[in-house]
């Protein structure tokens, strides 16, 4: 890797049930990202953050929207447009784009600039699918909706900002996941994604469930753009989340994932988002600075 990191951070919490992900990309700097990143060889720069309004100062979109439930739709939409156009600015000026959240939903708005002129694969690490659309959520929260939104599934492929032309569901690796819901989980295996629940991973171990998700995304495309929603570690390792479940991976083997992840794509990795960090929820911020580690693994950081 040999691109400046230019940090972008989206505080949206928006997307979510519980207040607190919105100070994530605080958190995460507050942990020293910056000095971390810097450590590697690799220059800085934090762009500081998307503007994003507040529940209260955002209209709601109520129960009906997109013909179902999408909770906060117009003000999640404004941040994204701005968002994917900083993203897509970032890769343009020969960056790596870092985005911090925030909520998942932000997620829309990154791969979107990431894929924009431009055929990128996604590998998902996060133990929910978010492939729910209005019509299949159980709770109209967002964030549980990005991969569904930036594949235009069901209404978002009527909509003109949340479909990515350069991303399709063939070069889509989900990693770790334990938490579907079940009409999202029909449509799930309905669609091209290639998904990776825990059980294949106990099965057949992290490294070669991730270098194969890599080996899906990057197949035919020109980059990849990675996603880590902390969730996907284990509750005991990263209990400042949004939407904490049991039975994620250690902290060791999140270590090795993006390590992996480095090793293997090298400069093919195009962006990286990392999200879902709530300090009210954290212990002494043992969650952000468990994040910085590991985009630094991610960004080539090694014990040796």
């Amino acid at each position: 890797m040999d691109r400046p990191v230019r940090v972008l951070g989206v505080p949206m919490d928006l997307g979510a049930d519980r207040r607190g992900v919105d100070m994530g990309p605080s958190a995460v700097r507050y942990a020293g990202l910056t000095d971390e990143i810097e450590s590697v060889g690799l220059d800085c720069v934090d762009d500081g953050d998307v503007p994003v309004p507040s529940p209260e100062q955002a209209k709601s979109d109520g129960d009906r929207s997109l013909g179902g439930r999408a909770k906060y739709l117009e003000s999640t939409e404004r941040v994204c447009r701005r968002l994917a156009d900083d993203v897509a600015a970032a890769v343009d000026d020969g960056h790596l784009p870092l985005v911090l959240g925030g909520d998942h939903s932000i997620a829309i708005g990154a791969v979107g600039g990431a894929a924009r002129d431009r055929d990128v694969g996604v590998v998902w690490f996060d133990a929910h699918a978010d492939f729910n659309t209005p019509q299949t959520t159980p709770s109209g929260n967002v964030h549980g909706m990005s991969v569904a939104a930036f594949l235009g599934v069901g209404p978002f492929a009527d909509t003109d900002w949340a479909p990515v032309a350069g991303v399709d569901a063939e070069n889509v690796a989900m990693v770790g996941l334990r938490s579907v819901d079940g009409a999202e989980g029909d449509a799930l295996r309905d669609s091209d994604v290639t998904t990776y629940t825990m059980n294949d991973v106990d099965q057949r171990g992290l490294p070669d469930v991730t270098r194969e998700a890599l080996s899906v995304a990057s197949d035919g495309t020109d980059r990849v753009h990675v996603s880590l929603d902390m969730d996907f570690l284990d509750p005991t390792e990263a209990p400042g989340v949004g939407t904490p479940v049991r039975g994620g991976v250690s902290y060791r083997e999140g270590h090795t994932a993006m390590e992996v992840v480095s090793r293997t794509l090298g400069p093919q990795l195009l962006s990286m988002e990392l999200v879902e960090v709530n300090p009210i929820l954290d212990d002494h911020n043992r969650t952000a600075e468990l994040g910085v580690e590991l985009a630094a693994s991610a960004l080539g950081k090694r014990i040796l």
